[in-house]
């Protein structure tokens, strides 16, 4: 029983270092991506979308509406 006495304090200390060692790293850029825009550069940003009738010649479309 005196040992459960001393561990749960000190398990209790060392959480909260570990939570304010967490907040240090979060802080200081530990976590920050450096790689991250390098590779997503290479990559295409936009998928190729299939063209419509609209999106190929909307003059002709109105032209064959009026005839």
């Amino acid at each position: 029983m005196d040992t459960i006495y001393g561990l749960v304090p000190a398990m209790i200390l060392l959480a909260l270092v570990s939570v304010a060692v967490f907040f240090w790293a979060a802080r200081s850029g530990q976590y920050d991506d450096m790689e991250g825009p390098a590779h997503r550069i290479l990559d295409d940003d936009d998928p190729l979308l299939p063209e419509t009738k609209k999106d190929k010649n909307p003059k002709a479309e109105t032209e064959q509406e009026s005839k």
